[in-house]
């Protein structure tokens, strides 16, 4: 395993060594993304890299122009424990967006994952991240209308790959808080006049309990914007507050998660309506970026008290109450040498339950909570294009036999303790 990484970081190096004299992004870098705000911005509100499709988010198109931007990324991954290696083209999205007036714009993605879909095949897929309308109403406020990733978490709203560390989001992320987790609904958001305050509100549809999987949270459950059921739906909120070199967040989400009809739910032994069987979630975050370090910590909990309800009428072992966080150091190791380009070496620990409490009559699952551990580079040839590598070191609880139904005829021991070997590119423009 040490020598495929050493290998890895090696090639980080020959890289660099040939791209080391080229135009490339600073400490200071004036093109990172900066909101709107009537005061002077503080380095926590420089963190996220800019892309094209910033030009429309800050209100600096033109009118009646139209952006096109996107990102992708392709990651290779060896399994240790299990002896097996995949390359894939992970994702990569076409952003098409146009300024109509000073104060309408529209934005979308379209998404294709794993390179292709042919013939029904479930590996890969194609699908909207985003597709909705902006109204502004002065530089600080604005609703939005259509499909949209609600502001939850660090990485739902920014989760370009050139915006984390890493060749995988972090699992927290995508576990716990599904990423990219996107609704339709309509949401407001703003900025304090005279505060470095940020707010956000939103009103979307709701999550299906009828199409969740165990050992999945609730991700099974989003209609990502697919004819997704009237007849529930959900709230969420977030505060954002910077201060100094600090970025403090907390979101929350509370929804509804009986999709059918009055007589339908019960029948079931469910409750309807537009919080029926609900589902909350609280997420907190703090962010600190200053010269060449930065670090991020997050904490989020999940709580569904009519899982036991839910169980019963679906037979899917759903989850009562889990959770998730993890703590992140970052240093860019070009930061004090004159360099133009970054090298980031990270070190980042995860800790998550997706099965914390179970409902009266669940069947417990021990390997749903994990601790990862993953550390690597990410080098910057350029701000908008990233090589990276990084290893994970994860473990989790015994397998419960009770769960193993109809196993094949060979099958290999179930593996507590993995490490995984990743490389990977990404790019934004």
């Amino acid at each position: 395993m040490l020598k495929k990484l050493w290998i890895a970081i090696g090639a980080l190096a020959v890289v660099h060594s040939l791209y080391g004299q080229t135009d490339s992004i600073g400490p200071d870098s004036s093109s990172l993304k900066r909101p709107h705000t009537s005061y002077k911005l503080t380095p926590a509100q420089k963190m996220v890299a800019s892309s094209g499709e910033d030009l429309l988010t800050g209100g600096n198109a033109k009118i009646s122009q139209t952006v096109i931007s996107g990102y992708g990324e392709a990651t290779y991954q060896h399994d240790f424990a299990y002896k097996n290696s995949m390359i894939n083209l992970a994702r990569a999205v076409l952003f098409v967006g146009h300024q109509f007036t000073g104060k309408i714009a529209f934005f979308s993605e379209l998404e294709v994952e794993s390179a292709k879909v042919e013939g029904g095949d479930s590996k890969g897929e194609v699908g909207l991240e985003q597709a909705f309308l902006k109204f502004s109403l002065n530089p600080r406020q604005y609703f939005v209308a259509g499909l949209f990733t609600p502001r939850i978490g660090i990485t739902n709203e920014n989760h370009l790959p050139i915006n984390y560390n890493g060749t995988e989001r972090p699992l927290v992320e995508q576990l716990i808080i599904p990423t990219t987790w996107r609704e339709v609904g309509i949401g407001f958001y703003g900025q304090a006049a005279t505060l470095p305050l940020a707010y956000s509100a939103a009103l979307v549809s709701g999550i299906s309990s009828q199409h969740m999987i165990h050992g999945n949270g609730f991700a099974g459950g989003m209609s990502d914007g697919q004819l997704a059921t009237g007849n529930n739906l959900a709230f969420t909120a977030s505060l954002r507050y910077f201060a100094g070199d600090f970025q403090f967040q907390v979101s929350g989400y509370a929804g509804g998660t009986t999709g059918m009809g009055t007589y339908q739910a019960d029948s079931l032994g469910l409750e309807s309506g537009p919080l029926g069987t609900p589902v909350y979630l609280g997420e907190a975050n703090i962010q600190y970026n200053k010269g060449g370090f930065s670090a991020k910590l997050l904490g989020t909990y999940v709580s569904y008290p009519d899982a036991g309800k839910v169980n019963a009428a679906f037979a899917s072992n759903v989850f009562k109450a889990m959770y998730g966080a993890y703590g992140e150091l970052a240093y860019n190791l070009l930061y004090h040498t004159g360099s133009r380009h970054q090298l980031v070496g990270f070190a980042r620990y995860e800790n998550l339950d997706l099965n914390h409490e179970i409902p009266a009559g669940g069947i417990e699952d021990p390997t749903l909570k994990q601790w990862h551990v993953i550390t690597g580079l990410n080098y910057f040839p350029t701000p908008n294009v990233v090589i990276k590598a990084d290893v994970r070191i994860t473990h989790t609880g015994p397998q419960n036999p009770n769960l193993i139904i109809n196993p094949p005829s060979v099958m290999q021991a179930y593996q507590q303790n993995n490490q995984f070997l990743n490389i990977g590119i990404g790019y934004a423009f």
